[in-house]
């Protein structure tokens, strides 16, 4: 099967892009070199094609109902041109896809999912609308999806010729008003265009849904204003380990379908709080398998490690025991993701390992090829963006 190409596939090509298969898409994994293009997300902008991300609307009556049942998350209660990050569990509570979605009237929504998961993601909320007067509609086909993320994102937002600000479709919101985990109306040579402000980097950043039409217009137009801010385009290496200093999950990695919210340290956005009008409990698809999974211990626990040598660890290497006490060798977990960190200048990783050499602090090893790396328990994010 030959995979997918975004509407800005030329673009990539023609800028020199190193393109890789991912989830079904052909995509850029870089343009120049990894480490140059995550400094300027850190430093300035970068340039993100995500338009392989999946994009289903939901409209009708029940909208909002449904979404409460079809989702861990409280979705009733997001604000209009709000967004609220959520995940899509099966009936044993475990992850079938982390999601955004967008709230962009009373009963219309748009759920954001991963490129890979967006078919099954599809599939399993239009089993879910039994019942409930909503209509789901695949609309990741006529638009693209670029975001400029970074500490000068606002300023090359402001500074992109044909991107406006629109009162009449934003509500009224003006651009330096845009709150996070929000969205507003704006538009590009004259069509409406929706900008939000979530972001997968640990910076600041804007995510742009435009007609497929005028997706390379607008890539051109945010490359030239930005260029002078130090904007470069980025591909899925700089992006991966921009999330991993960030502590952010990637389904495939720290959540897939032998996980569960709570044992990837997201139990915050599984809702059981979600009550109708007269205050009974609303029923969602895995509620009672989380409500027991909220009550048990869990087998194992995300952390963050930070390597105390050079060499980094990998997804899927294993977590040992190391220290005075400790049966050296002893297997007590597992990497999810791991890699040098370039801001920070040490190693990385998340891993999975058993409750009790999950506290911070605890030293344990990571075997890198036949030898013990030692790495210790830290708290995540490993990385946090300076604060004006």
């Amino acid at each position: 099967m030959t995979d997918k190409t975004t509407p800005l596939h030329l673009e990539h090509v023609a800028l020199g892009a190193s393109m890789t298969p991912f989830g079904g898409w052909l995509m850029p994994l870089r343009y120049t070199s990894d480490l140059a293009e995550h400094r300027a997300v850190r430093e300035a902008a970068g340039l993100f094609d995500l338009s392989h991300m999946g994009n289903i609307k939901v409209t009708g009556p029940d909208a909002a109902a449904f979404l409460d049942h079809a989702l861990v998350g409280y979705i009733s209660k997001v604000r209009e041109m709000g967004a609220r990050y959520s995940m899509i569990c099966a009936e044993d509570g475990s992850v079938l896809d982390d999601l955004i979605v967008y709230r962009l009237a009373a009963d219309e929504y748009s759920v954001i999912a991963n490129a890979a998961n967006a078919e099954l993601v599809l599939a399993e909320l239009q089993e879910r609308t039994a019942g409930f007067d909503a209509v789901l509609e695949d609309v990741q086909a006529g638009q693209a999806l670029i975001a400029v993320q970074g500490p000068r994102a606002a300023e090359i937002m402001l500074a992109t010729a044909g991107l406006v600000e629109d009162a009449e479709i934003s509500g009224g919101t003006a651009f330096a008003d845009l709150k996070y985990y929000a969205c507003m109306g704006m538009r590009f040579e004259g069509e409406p265009v929706l900008v939000g402000r979530t972001g997968y980097t640990g910076e600041d950043g804007f995510e742009i849904w435009v007609p497929a039409g005028q997706a390379v217009a607008l890539w051109r137009a945010l490359l030239a204003a930005g260029e002078p801010l130090g904007l470069v385009p980025s591909g899925l290496s700089a992006r991966d380990s921009l999330r991993l200093e960030a502590g952010m999950p990637l389904y495939g990695h720290e959540l897939d379908t032998t996980t569960t919210p709570f044992e990837a340290g997201m139990g915050r956005v599984v809702r059981l709080d979600k009550v109708s009008d007269d205050g009974t409990p609303l029923p969602f698809v895995g509620r009672d398998a989380l409500a027991a999974r909220k009550q048990s211990a869990p087998a194992r626990v995300l952390v963050g490690l930070r390597g105390e040598g050079r060499r980094p660890a990998r997804a899927d290497y294993d977590v040992v025991r190391r220290g005075p006490g400790t049966e050296p060798g002893t297997v007590v977990g597992r990497v999810t993701s791991g890699a040098p960190s370039p801001t920070l200048g040490y190693p990385i990783a998340m891993a999975y390992v058993t409750p009790e050499v999950s506290a911070e602090g605890s030293e344990l090893a990571v075997d890198v090829r036949g030898r013990a790396e030692p790495f210790v328990v830290v708290p995540m994010p490993f990385y946090r963006r300076p604060q004006n």
